[in-house]
């Protein structure tokens, strides 16, 4: 890499020695061009330049991707460690170790996702990332269930299918920025029927300008193929029957028309009457037009089925019963349940199937790929995890599993309905039209009062941006709830006011994905303020308990306690700023997050060495003074003010549900 560097500096300064005019003692001029007599010069300069910048673009290229395996090897390893540990506290520690390697491996593979040209490529890096950050939290929830019941073998088969499924999507990160596939095998994608009527319809339209380029044998397998591809949607136990028979009769009517079109190709090529080429111009109009009604008609069965089935599966029912008689410890509904979840994962694993034949588009074939694959994988792991709760009735942790599986499976049902939308665009046309980001300022009741406030799209960069932070957000609330729950103290003001601040940290997370109860980026700027009013609620509490310790750890504590009111202010003054235009929200909106992440950074620190000094304080080894009666009235009345009603009055919108954001490492039997 350096010697390229050096290379096209001196390429560099070589052009700009020969160009230079000052130093010309007799340059051939007019009034206007200069023509420099080294022509040749200047040449093999630009082309030293242009193939030293090519070296070092390269390099750059492998650098990246070496840090990119680096990077992949390092959360490898730490899986391993994770899925070998035995003991809460050493899961935690390896935990946070394997939340910040996936933090970089974020990084990294989101800026090769923008720099791909490849759109392709660009979706299947999306897909594999999007399982890497849902699996996050899967693998913390299924590991501590595990944990927490070691001799469950539902609860191990959980916990094995998520490490399965992160080392798989790792390795297809890998794949596609070494576009290479282990044992040098090819993929072979399966070709879609709008692709093969398309490939089809050129191959006919072709014979317009020439008629020799192809043979009939190869027309009649091409057709043969696509006619294969419809048997899926005839021979599906969900087409309905008036859509299966008109699929029959398209495909019956297509080898009609392309027998015709070869009989009249084949007289065309021996002789070229006016009425022979007339004869064989009808020939082709017609084959197109009947490939285009097949077309049309199993795009309008697999849309109107997927349509149905997720209106049908919006109100997550079955869901619902099986955490219900999960908690319930009722074996019988549990399985009675399960086997309805299994009728539901197979009806929309067809919905993809028939999805992606009419998807239109490589990228969104391939989403429809991985929401298949994710349907497949997550249907049976929601199984083992109800099959868990069940064993389990009263544990918390099994619970909260279940409900992380829950939710991953109707944030998929979510996806695919605006997946259902973009195939719909490109069928109708608006393929260019570009979705709204979903975390885009929108008219909302706090900002009612602006005359016209139009969705803003954010470019490539912006959202990657704001999609890293998020990230880091999420996996800064994981470690905030785990220490929270090393309490024993669970209403000890500081927990509650970090719990508190946990909630609403994950909210605005889930902002940054497009979801959750945050629609408008003046939710999110309301919720900030909400958050950094929290923090100022904290650092008293700090500033109470450190008056009642004493403790060589105190000094640090001080310290850190100290840095949490100015991150507050801070962000309390970004959020009530007022901004117009999208790239002052946008950085508004950048500044929050950050600025959140911070004040959960700090938090992280803090956290710890309260419980420390909690511990030792317990155990005799400090001293603890009393609270003096002035003060115990204002504990009593903070610790009051977490109660859930008065949480979600404070919150400005209802938190997200506790056993989300609470992670329960200790519970009792």
């Amino acid at each position: 890499m350096s010697i390229a560097c050096i290379e096209a500096r001196r390429a560099g300064e070589t052009i700009a020695q020969l160009t230079d005019v000052a130093s010309l003692d007799h340059p051939e001029s007019d009034s206007h061009i200069t023509i420099f007599t080294d022509k040749t010069g200047v040449v093999k300069a630009a082309r030293l330049l242009l193939s030293s910048v090519t070296k070092v673009l390269v390099l750059a290229d492998r650098v990246v991707i070496k840090q990119i395996i680096t990077s992949r090897n390092k959360v490898l390893a730490t899986m391993e460690q994770l899925e070998k540990v035995s003991s809460f506290q050493e899961f935690v520690q390896i935990f946070s170790q394997f939340g910040n390697e996936m933090v970089e491996f974020a990084h990294l593979t989101g800026d090769r996702q923008n720099d791909l040209k490849d759109e392709k490529k660009k979706a299947r890096m999306a897909a594999s990332r999007a399982v890497l950050e849902k699996c996050t939290m899967m693998l913390l929830t299924a590991s501590k269930t595990c944990l927490r019941h070691p001799d469950c073998e539902s609860a191990r088969i959980n916990k094995d299918g998520v490490f399965h499924r992160m080392r798989l999507a790792l390795e297809q990160v890998i794949e596609i920025v070494t576009d290479s596939r282990p044992n040098g095998e090819n993929e072979v994608a399966p070709i879609s029927i709008y692709t093969g009527i398309k490939e089809f319809k050129n191959k006919v339209e072709g014979l317009r300008e020439n008629l020799y380029f192809l043979s009939k044998e190869n027309l009649s397998t091409m057709l043969e193929v696509i006619l294969e591809h419809t048997e899926d949607f005839t021979d599906s136990a969900y087409t309905s029957h008036e859509h299966r028979e008109h699929i029959l009769e398209l495909s019956k009517q297509a080898k009609m028309e392309l027998e015709q079109l070869v009989s009249v190709w084949m007289q065309a090529q021996n002789q070229k009457t006016k009425d022979l080429m007339e004869d064989l111009e009808v020939a082709i109009l017609k084959t197109c037009q009947c490939m285009n009604e097949l077309k049309r008609e199993v795009h309008s069965a697999a849309t109107s089925l997927a349509a149905d089935l997720l209106k049908y599966h919006t109100d997550h029912m079955i869901l619902k019963a099986l955490k219900i008689t999960g908690v319930e410890g009722n074996l019988e509904a549990v399985a009675e349940y399960t086997c309805k979840l299994s009728e539901q994962k197979e009806q929309l694993v067809e919905m993809c199937r028939l999805l992606r034949h009419v998807s239109g588009t490589e990228p969104l074939e391939i989403t429809c790929i991985h929401a298949e694959d994710t349907f497949q994988v997550t249907g049976p792991q929601i199984i083992s995890a109800a099959e868990t709760l069940a064993l389990h009735p009263s544990s918390k942790i099994a619970k909260e599993n279940l409900e992380v599986f829950c939710e991953a499976w109707e944030s998929q049902l979510s996806d695919m309905s605006m997946l259902l939308r973009e195939i719909n665009d490109v069928f109708e046309g608006r393929r260019g039209e570009k979705r709204v980001y979903l975390s885009l300022p929108r008219p909302g009741k706090h900002n009612a009062n602006l005359k016209t406030l139009k969705p803003v799209k954010l470019d490539t960069e912006e959202q990657a941006k704001i999609a890293k932070l998020g990230l880091e957000l999420h996996l800064l609330t994981s470690d905030v709830d785990s220490e929270t729950e090393k309490w024993e103290d669970q209403e000890n003001e500081i927990v509650q006011h970090g719990q508190g601040m946990s909630s609403m940290a994950y909210s605005m997370y889930l902002f940054t994905r497009g979801e959750g109860l945050l629609k408008t980026t003046q939710d999110l700027f309301h919720q900030a303020e909400i958050f950094a009013t929290e923090g100022m609620k904290l650092a008293s509490a700090l500033q109470v308990f450190s008056e009642q310790v004493h403790d060589d750890d105190k000094p640090l504590l001080m310290l850190e306690a100290e840095k949490l009111i100015p991150i507050c202010k801070q962000l309390q003054i970004t959020a009530k700023t007022s901004v117009q235009g999208k790239s002052a929200t946008f950085t508004k909106v950048d500044a929050c997050i950050q600025k959140t992440r911070n004040v959960m950074t700090l938090l992280c620190q803090l956290l710890p060495i309260c419980s420390r000094l909690m511990r030792k304080n317990k155990a005799g080894n400090g001293y603890l003074k009393p609270a003096p009666p002035w003060r115990e009235g204002r504990t009593r009345t903070g610790t009051n003010a977490h109660t859930p009603e008065r949480r979600v009055e404070m919150f400005g919108i209802k938190s997200l549900e506790n056993h989300l954001t609470k992670m329960t490492f200790l519970e009792s039997k």
